[in-house]
């Protein structure tokens, strides 16, 4: 990817999210738009950014019946953003169905969105996953047997922990697309993120791309910490 280091904007309207933008000079910068802004302000987001060039995931994490799932792909794929996800726990026919909403709701002569499809959440660990969610798998096969079934849905790739890309990447093939949140680095907090790694880990592990949020949004010096990453990330 030529932007691989998307920045979580984690905030609740979009003028903290456009102020902290220009104040830390990140104009440009690839971003993720998550629920908590896209539910509040809705596409009026989207053109914002993108007014300053942003590149736009928005994540909403899509995971309902197949139609309802293509009908939403299709009116999201009009507002120009660059990556979209669903859940591989909708299925086979649910993701299927995401693509052609996408492929359908995108102009003629213009490239759909990305589409990526979460495994499990960084949150999730093994014995969340065994108790709670009922999965008896382990967590490294729960992960496999997702990706591969995202693979067969045509999507572009998964969204997974830093820890589960070789595996993927093995399944799937180097083209599959592993995008990988719960970044941090050594010196951060952990807070509700379990599955976590550094930027140079997800790079020497083949992650094509990374999301990281509160270790620059909450640093005294934000764009000083996005360079930090960029340049962990292209220094391996």
């Amino acid at each position: 990817m030529n932007k691989p280091v998307y920045l979580a904007l984690d905030f609740q309207t979009l003028s903290e999210a456009t102020a902290f933008l220009q104040n830390n000079e990140l104009q440009g910068v690839p971003v993720k738009v998550g629920m908590e802004l896209f539910y509040r302000e809705g596409p009026k987001v989207i053109e914002e950014l993108k007014k300053n060039e942003h590149p736009i995931f928005l994540d909403l994490k899509l995971h309902d019946i197949p139609n309802t799932v293509k009908s939403a792909m299709k009116n999201l794929a009009s507002i120009g953003v660059d990556i979209v996800n669903v859940h591989t726990a909708g299925g086979l026919h649910m993701m299927t169905a995401a693509k052609e909403g996408l492929d359908r709701g995108t102009n003629a002569n213009v490239k759909p969105p990305l589409l990526l499809a979460v495994t499990q959440l960084t949150s999730t660990d093994e014995k969340m996953l065994n108790r709670e969610l009922g999965i008896s798998w382990s967590m490294n096969r729960t992960i496999e047997e997702y990706a591969a079934l995202a693979c067969q849905s045509g999507v572009d790739g998964v969204i997974c922990s830093v820890h589960e890309v070789p595996l993927i990447k093995k399944a799937c093939g180097r083209a599959f697309l592993t995008c990988t949140p719960g970044i941090r680095f050594d010196d951060d907090r952990l807070e509700d993120q379990k599955r976590v790694a550094t930027p140079r880990d997800a790079k020497q592990r083949g992650s094509d791309m990374i999301v990281m949020g509160r270790s620059i949004t909450r640093a005294i010096h934000p764009k000083k910490q996005y360079e930090r990453v960029v340049k962990e990330w292209k220094d391996e």
